[in-house]
């Protein structure tokens, strides 16, 4: 039975020891069900086995051995890609993944050689068949597995880069405050000249840092959830915000329990990024309310000013990442380069919670999240 023919009639046999081998790679595959480890195994032996089937001129079996052959198998390269991307997602790293084709070669290439009877030259021309197609699905899958580290890479710096900028504008405003209120003379005037130098070379590179992930996100944002009070994660983020701009004064409403497991850093951010919004687009920086409401199997979070309107054709984009208002496009004055919502949005997802936003005119705007009180 020639190759091609064997994997078809024996894909089911091939998969199940894929998974069996999938199963040993762990801790990644320790949470996986058996869907996950086979994942697009059968796929990509199917697509394997067709394209063995197409005639190949020795010129084109020379080229494709190079890497430079003109032809690809669409099909087989959508497996290998969707195979790259997810075993990075749950947890694989780029040694195990190639690790399952090595496996899989080996295992199609011993299961169909115990199956002849009389081999024949033909069978030779095929493993080299089978070879290059299942090289191509694994140069695939790295490059799709690559995509993932990139992006995940570059979310990481993205966050860390935005998170930067509330802390560095407090040491600003403080030391700016302390040079005008204060008469400093001598070691005490150098040291705090040598801080507002610092703290604006750092604002610098952390907008250098923004720029360089501009166009480059994805991922969710891991989370260590512990029992957490949301009303104290609310003053803290109030009082943070505050720092950096004296000005405002949000109102803080506590209704009932506000207590769950959560990951208290990151409610940070959330209300942070949240308040901070408000600050910035509110047209009256004390006309900002922040309401925690606890309700039986949830917490109930909003933030509310007054303001300009959200643009309705903008409310279905504005969680999406290094999305800015029209108004920062045009270059007025902002602290935002697009990335506070989006945080906030992969906090919410990843607490499996829930976010909307409404803005009119009348009512002013409103984001209201949802947070199990249990991840």
């Amino acid at each position: 039975m020639r190759l091609s023919e064997f994997i078809a009639a024996n894909v089911d046999r091939i998969v199940d020891e894929w998974e069996q081998f999938a199963a040993t790679i762990t801790p990644a595959a320790e949470s996986m069900d058996s869907a996950a480890l086979r994942d697009h195994a059968k796929a990509i032996l199917l697509a394997a086995a067709r394209d063995m089937t197409k005639p190949q001129t020795p010129s084109e079996q020379a080229a494709k051995a190079k890497g430079e052959g003109p032809e690809k198998t669409p099909s087989l390269d959508e497996a290998g890609a969707s195979h790259g991307e997810l075993r990075h997602t749950v947890g694989f790293d780029l040694v195990q993944m190639t690790s399952e084709f090595r496996h899989l070669r080996a295992c199609v290439i011993r299961l169909w050689v115990d199956s002849l009877q009389s081999p024949d030259m033909a069978y030779f021309q095929d493993m080299i068949r089978f070879n290059e197609a299942i090289d191509e699905a694994l140069a695939e899958s790295t490059a799709a597995y690559a995509e993932q580290v990139n992006r995940s890479r570059d979310i990481f710096l993205a966050v860390l880069g935005h998170d930067l900028r509330a802390p560095l504008q407090a040491v600003s405003m403080s030391i700016e405050l302390l040079l005008r209120k204060t008469t400093l003379e001598g070691d005490a005037l150098a040291c705090a000249t040598h801080i507002q130098r610092g703290t604006r070379h750092m604002a610098v590179m952390v907008g250098d840092l923004l720029e360089f992930v501009r166009s480059r996100l994805g991922k969710s944002l891991p989370i260590e959830p512990t029992p957490t009070d949301l009303a104290d994660v609310a003053h803290a983020a109030i009082a943070e915000a505050c720092a950096g701009n004296p000005a405002c004064d949000p109102t803080l409403e506590i209704h009932g329990d506000t207590r769950g497991v959560w990951d208290a850093g990151r409610l940070a951010q959330l209300l942070q990024n949240l308040i901070g919004n408000a600050l910035q687009h509110g047209s009256n920086k004390r006309d900002v309310t922040v309401t925690l409401k606890g309700e039986p199997q949830a917490v109930r979070l909003t933030v509310h000013n007054f303001g300009t309107p959200i643009p309705e054709d903008a409310i279905a984009t504005i969680f999406d990442p290094l999305v800015r208002s029209a108004d920062e496009e045009l270059g007025q004055p902002s602290t935002s380069l697009g990335l506070g919502l989006f945080i906030v949005k992969e906090v919410v997802n990843a607490h499996q919670g829930t976010i909307e936003v409404s803005s009119n005119e009348e009512d002013g705007t409103l984001f209201t999240v949802v947070l199990p009180r249990k991840v």
